[in-house]
């Protein structure tokens, strides 16, 4: 099944890329440039290159997906041996798992078209943070609640259920939950190459963990995660030819949200019974994604700080930053790269880990982000009080 996997990272490059290829001389005829933003949105200097790259990611992750679930739902598993091989027999085992998630299937899939086509339409006309965090709530609940019990919710710590009275807890918790991703990664599109890299970092570390604990609907999804993003990159590595814009953003956070939540950090013993595995094993995705947590709550912080709504976008993220401190744009790029491969190595570990293990790692991971708080705190002070990250800068009257 390992295999499958990494030939379903091959597909989802197979489809990426050509599609990623063709968008962008789409986007050019079409001038489907970079938005100028919403009123007050702050861009770096306009260059002449289209934002149309999620499609390239939607597809590379949807098409196959379709597919697949089409083979599950029509594959006959009592076909002659003499059509059997490595790849049918695979086929064969997961197909009567894979038909009974088509439901669940079905509702990602319809949230990721409508995020998706939301996207697309705020990288021609921005339709304001309000109208995309609407939509953003209404395809999670789908998943959440899902309308008559037509398939498994999706909810984290639902062991809070009987203290809380119900499930309105678990409930407001993976609904902040996918809204904080989501934006998350949204957030991290400013930057050549910048989000579809961290987003392939993170799902080939989430990956490793859903292989590790048998949970192959979710490792399949990621792979094809993880295949659409290289794809992208393929031209989004910096200097862009092309960047995803929200088309492509807010569907890796979508599905980065809804995977984190399916995932199973509890690692099953041989003879199948759920092993005695530590409550921590749970924070592995906070662990993975902490780079983006980073830069979200720290730009968020920064923006009420000025009177500033944290949804307008600006040049103060954690990628503008380090170039502030003196990197080159890919520099930075790169130094984000490492420090997500470093928290998401860290996260697969905790998964392991004993209790003494798992307070280093968790020290590891809050020492290496407060060393970064504490540097950036310091630097701030070096720059000129006109740039708005100077902590007495005054927004102009």
């Amino acid at each position: 099944m390992i295999l499958l996997c990494l030939g379903l990272v091959v597909l989802a490059f197979a489809v990426s890329l050509p599609s990623v290829i063709v968008a962008r001389r789409i986007g050019l005829k079409a001038g489907a440039l970079d938005a100028a933003g919403v009123e007050g949105q702050v861009k770096a200097p306009s260059r002449k290159i289209p934002n149309t790259g999620g499609i390239s990611i939607f597809l590379g992750i949807a098409f196959p997906m379709v597919f697949g679930l089409v083979v599950a739902l029509l594959w006959n598993t009592t076909s002659d041996a003499d059509t059997q091989g490595a790849v049918s027999d695979a086929i064969s085992v997961h197909a009567a798992g894979m038909r009974q998630q088509i439901p669940m299937a079905t509702a990602l899939l319809l949230g990721l078209v409508s995020l998706h086509v939301l996207g697309l339409i705020d990288d021609r006309k921005p339709l304001g943070p309000k109208i995309k965090l609407f939509a953003m709530g209404v395809a999670a609940l789908v998943l959440i609640w899902p309308p008559m019990g037509m398939y498994d919710s999706t909810r984290l710590l639902t062991l809070l259920d009987a203290r809380a009275g119900g499930m309105w807890l678990s409930i407001l918790i993976t609904l902040v939950w996918f809204l904080v991703v989501t934006n998350a990664m949204n957030f991290m599109d400013n930057m050549d190459g910048l989000s579809g890299g961290v987003a392939a970092i993170a799902s080939s570390c989430f990956l490793v963990a859903a292989i590790l604990n048998g949970q192959w609907f979710i490792a399949m999804t990621l792979a094809l995660m993880v295949g659409a993003c290289l794809g992208f990159l393929v031209l989004n590595f910096p200097p862009a030819k092309i960047f995803m814009g929200d088309g492509g953003s807010l569907v890796l956070g979508f599905l980065l949200a809804f995977l984190t939540s399916r995932t199973t950090y509890i690692a099953p013993i041989e003879d199948g019974v759920t092993s005695a595995s530590p409550w921590y094993a749970v924070l592995m995705p906070i662990v993975v994604l902490a780079v983006p947590l980073y830069d979200f709550v720290s730009v968020c912080i920064i923006r009420l700080r000025q009177g500033r709504s944290p949804f307008v976008g600006d040049l103060q993220h954690f990628s503008h930053r380090l170039v502030r401190r003196g990197l080159s744009r890919r520099g930075a790029v790169l130094v984000i790269y490492c420090l997500t491969l470093c928290t998401g190595i860290s996260g697969i570990l905790l998964t392991r880990a004993n209790s003494t293990s798992a307070i280093l790692i968790g020290m590891q991971v809050v020492v290496m982000l407060a060393i970064l708080a504490i540097f950036e705190s310091r630097a701030r002070h070096t720059l000129d009080e006109t740039d708005p990250l100077h902590p007495n800068y005054s927004k102009p009257a």
